[in-house]
């Protein structure tokens, strides 16, 4: 054999693969070609919206946080359904903004008077202390035109005397709103009105109890008239 015939022969030992050699090409080839499929199959899928996946996560979660960020959204002066829903602060003010004490609680002609008399012009608007219900708006016997409001926790507060009646039993009402004018009816000498507080059925002295609740009923009249 010459020398070219031997080289040829050579090449083509090198050219022959092992068995070794051939399992790992067609090992090579077929991760490529699982690769190049899973990635097509990635590109036809939709992507995900991140709003549904929002709303996933918050269902599995308590939605107490929620319900107050909407509570405060809505009572931020942008809706009044949730302000609607709210209650009433605990607000006292006083039932008229011009008067006269003229009468106070106590010892009267050997009898108690249950409440404070506030004298004023006869068809000036008083209006209710706080928040509460009209459990009593007509007349009755010697209070003449007579209101009463029931705040709850047995409060009770009391208007007599007026000379028309601006509200009606069960009506719900606020502070500062409307409840009658100051007159003279039933037994009384002088437009005035008779302003009462009564805890579970009994009178209390009006003024302290106003000022616990900080309402001066007496140094506010004071400052008026001085």
């Amino acid at each position: 054999m010459n020398a070219r015939s031997a080289r040829a022969n050579y090449r083509g030992r090198r050219r022959r693969e092992s068995p070794r050699s051939r399992y790992l090409t067609i090992l090579s080839t077929a991760l490529v070609a699982s690769a190049a499929v899973a990635l097509s199959t990635a590109a036809a899928l939709p992507e995900p919206h991140m709003d549904d996946l929002s709303m996933e996560t918050s269902s599995s979660y308590d939605d107490i946080s929620t319900r107050s960020g909407d509570r405060a959204s809505r009572s931020d002066g942008h809706g009044t359904a949730g302000t609607a829903n709210q209650p009433a602060p605990d607000v006292w003010i006083l039932p008229l903004r011009s008067y006269t004490v003229t009468s106070f609680f106590g010892e009267r002609w050997g009898r108690l008077h249950p409440g404070v008399d506030l004298g004023a012009a006869e068809g000036t608007p008083f209006t209710a202390v706080a928040a509460g219900r009209v459990t009593l708006c007509r007349w009755n016997g010697g209070y003449g035109n007579n209101i009463m409001i029931d705040h709850g926790d047995g409060l009770v507060t009391v208007y007599g005397h007026a000379s028309k009646l601006l509200c009606h039993e069960g009506e719900q009402v606020h502070a500062g709103d409307k409840l009658a004018l100051v007159g003279n009816t039933g037994h009384s000498f002088g437009s005035h009105l008779h302003f009462e507080v009564r805890k579970d059925g009994k009178p209390v002295e009006p003024l302290a109890f106003m000022r616990r609740h900080g309402v001066d009923i007496q140094h506010h009249s004071e400052a008026i008239y001085s």
